[in-house]
């Protein structure tokens, strides 16, 4: 089902063990999706719109190649983390030519705490809006206490978790679908 959709996924976090990065790893397989690195970004400034850093414009021609987006996002101080804003913003610009209009999308939120980032995810979905980006409503995803469902490996543990995602997944792909 999923061969008919090119999905990538965008992390919001740029630690090498985050949790953010485990869980899209663990839903990239039932997506058939790819991550796409967003580390690389210089931050957006309208002065190198005229002469754009190749970073930029690799990344705006592979988010441009997508049928839909995963985001995978941590919570910083109530908010999403600049990386992920900046890459929303390096992918709108120039303006005119955003790289997201129309792409069908849904976040996940991932937290060791215990409310699931329930704010980066409501501040990510409010950027969106206006980059067009027609983001699923339900199911919701946020993962708290991620700490204690993910192994060693970053396998998830827990049997409930795992069967979320994969329903979440499964969700995803009828949602996007509705868009191709």
């Amino acid at each position: 089902m999923t061969r008919d959709l090119k999905i990538g996924i965008l992390v919001g976090s740029l630690r090498r063990e985050s949790f953010s990065r485990k869980i899209a790893l663990a839903v990239a397989p039932m997506l058939g999706a790819k991550l796409i690195d967003i580390s690389n970004l210089d931050m957006y400034n309208e002065d190198l719109d005229e002469n754009p850093p190749q970073a930029w414009v690799d990344f705006r021609k592979e988010v441009k190649s997508l049928d839909a987006l995963l985001f995978v996002t941590p919570e910083y101080n109530r908010s999403l983390p600049a990386v992920l804003k900046n890459a929303l913003d390096v992918g709108s610009r120039p303006y005119g030519q955003s790289v997201w209009q129309g792409k069908p999308g849904a976040v996940i939120s991932v937290s060791p705490g215990g409310l699931g980032a329930f704010g980066a995810n409501h501040a990510l979905r409010q950027a969106v809006v206006f980059l067009d980006i027609p983001m699923m409503q339900q199911p919701e995803a946020y993962i708290s206490n991620v700490a204690n469902i993910l192994d060693t490996d970053g396998k998830i543990t827990n049997e409930n978790t795992q069967k979320f995602l994969e329903d979440y997944a499964r969700a995803f792909v009828q949602f996007a679908l509705k868009f191709k």
